[in-house]
């Protein structure tokens, strides 16, 4: 393949923008420099800023494995903060990476990392000012081989397809090596998508034609490529050497090493797209987590634990127990054993549960398989053990959810401070957006006059109330995300004419694209969805089945 090591005498680099760069490594432990010549040189990049990318896990591990092997050079790019952007187009400054400071267009390859629908733009914002053509079918061998992976291409690479040459479905790290492998190998870019294009869960978007006749039409495989695509998934992570390698204080956990302790979730929230995508669960042995710990301890002493659900994950109390170690973790399940865990939690002020629906009734809607009593004990435990905050964690416009479930869930946060007039209760609720893989994935999202007026509801009943806070998402942005979850390949005309309209309803009307089609609507079984050709390992009937149960509210 071409190489692009060498930098020209035009790609000089802004010394301010260089600067800034430089001191976020200074504060850096962890960072991997190689020299490129004779590497297969890799970019990565997220598309958000420095602090946000930097406090992502499977960023990280991507990172750290492509620099495990001796023949990859992998650095780091990010989307520029705002107010630098400015600075990058006043001075005609290509985007850079971090640790060498060459442009994005001399690397062999760009991997975007993606977790988020609402950073879509950002990829698209990223490229412009690289000056790299957006679309795929416009570049040639001369550009970098732009891939995809992430969470996001996961579920729906759809909305995205048309800007990227490959597209990872699955865990990453499963193929990338074997991915690595066959670039290695290829001369062409033409025999390069071949060959990926045989490696299972490898997904090239340029081999597939769709045709839409209001929704999906047809959708054919061109050139031998499989009419599937299989997800990839790690069988054992305990085995796999998939860590974080950078710590720094410039990032949203700070000066923290985080350590996923689990993958996938057993309860299988008919809304989380996580629980069902990341499937089966998996549990990292015991003595791989001391493992990693002890790794940590030469860098840090602030060790963040990862999973979905960590009260299920079997070794937690041990882990937890160990000496010398401050330890965070993430959201709990409402039970008992939570609230013995928050009292390991020692120095630590809060500690975050998700009740989600705040009658018994949408609790069975969403199969949360938790009662107001559990969400009511584990509060009361968990103020007992002296924690500050108790975040709880609830949506508006869940399917089915109407005017009582909303009245349900004021009375049900009245409820938790009676318990205990000390300490703060701080309310996060977010809407409800429809995802792929999910029992949800054929439901609209509900109108958004009807959120704002339950937002509004819930704040005004509950902020009169001494220590309680509430914050809530913007609506307008999580039906964007809506639209972006649950698109095709038509949308990427909207991101498209975003980077010249920023307001996405507008962008929508200028590209003759309907958001409510995708957004709003119920569908039923038979309509062809733009996710349909991935092999999740999760039967199509079988979330309908779970789809019907909802809405006969049965758990």
């Amino acid at each position: 393949m071409v190489n692009r090591n060498d930098v020209c005498a035009g790609d000089a680099v802004n010394r301010k923008l260089v600067k800034k760069t430089d001191e976020l490594l200074s504060k850096e432990r962890g960072a991997v420099f190689k020299e490129p010549g004779g590497r297969i040189n890799v970019c990565l990049i997220y598309p958000n800023t420095y602090h946000v990318g930097m406090s992502n896990l499977g960023f990280q591990g991507i990172y750290t494995l492509l620099n495990d092997r001796s023949d990859t050079l992998c650095e780091r790019a990010f989307l520029p903060d705002k107010d630098d952007i400015d600075e990058y187009v006043r001075t005609d400054t290509k985007p850079f990476a971090l640790e060498s400071k060459r442009p994005l267009n001399k690397f062999d390859i760009l991997a975007f990392s993606v977790s988020f629908e609402n950073d879509y733009t950002n990829i698209l914002k990223i490229l412009e000012l690289a000056n790299i053509p957006l679309r795929a079918s416009d570049r040639n061998q001369t550009h970098p081989l732009i891939i995809l992976g992430g969470v996001c291409a996961f579920f729906n690479p759809e909305p995205l397809a048309d800007f990227f040459d490959v597209c990872f479905i699955g865990e990453a790290e499963e193929m990338l090596n074997e991915f690595i492998d066959t670039y290695k190998k290829s001369e062409t870019r033409k025999g390069l998508y071949g060959k990926t294009a045989a490696i299972e869960g490898v997904y090239v978007p340029g081999f597939y034609n769709i045709k839409y006749n209001n929704g999906i039409d047809s959708r054919e495989a061109l050139d031998g490529a499989p009419e599937k695509i299989k997800r990839r998934y790690i069988e054992d992570i305990s085995a796999h050497k998939f860590r974080q390698s950078i710590v720094t204080p410039e990032t949203e956990f700070s000066d923290m090493y985080l350590i996923e302790a689990m993958r996938g979730c057993p309860w299988k929230c008919r809304f989380c797209v996580a629980g069902h995508i990341y499937t089966p669960a998996r549990k990292k042995e015991l003595t791989a987590i001391k493992g990693e710990i002890d790794n940590a301890l030469k860098i840090t002493e602030r060790v963040g634990l990862i999973g979905p659900s960590l009260t299920d994950y079997t070794h937690i109390s041990e882990v937890l127990k160990t000496e010398g170690v401050d330890f965070s973790i993430t959201s709990l399940r409402a039970s008992k054993k939570s609230a013995e865990l928050a009292g390991l939690l020692k120095g630590h002020k809060s500690v975050s549960i998700a009740p989600e629906a705040g009658t018994e009734r949408m609790r069975r809607v969403i199969n949360k398989k938790i009662t107001e009593d559990d969400i009511i004990e584990t509060s009361r435990l968990i103020f007992s053990e002296g924690m500050e905050n108790l975040r709880l964690y609830f949506m508006v416009g869940l399917p089915t959810e109407n005017g009582d479930d909303i009245k349900g869930m004021v009375s049900l946060v009245k409820k938790i401070r009676d318990i205990s007039k000390k300490g703060n209760i701080v309310l996060t609720l977010s809407t409800f957006v429809p995802k792929p893989f999910t029992p949800f994935q054929w439901h609209g999202m509900e109108k958004i006059a009807i959120v704002k007026e339950r937002l509004k509801a819930i704040k005004s009943s509950l902020l009169p109330i001494r220590g309680i806070k509430v914050f809530h998402d913007v609506p307008k942005y999580t039906y964007m995300q809506g639209f972006f979850s649950m698109g095709d390949r038509r949308v990427s005309k909207v991101l498209e004419a975003m980077l010249r309209i920023h307001d996405w309803k507008k962008a929508c009307i200028e590209s003759g694209i309907d958001p409510d089609f995708y957004v709003m609507r119920n569908k039923d079984f038979a309509e062809k969805l733009p996710w349909d050709f991935i092999d999740a390992d999760i039967g199509k009937e079988r979330l309908w089945e779970e789809y019907r149960k909802a809405l006969s509210e049965k758990s």
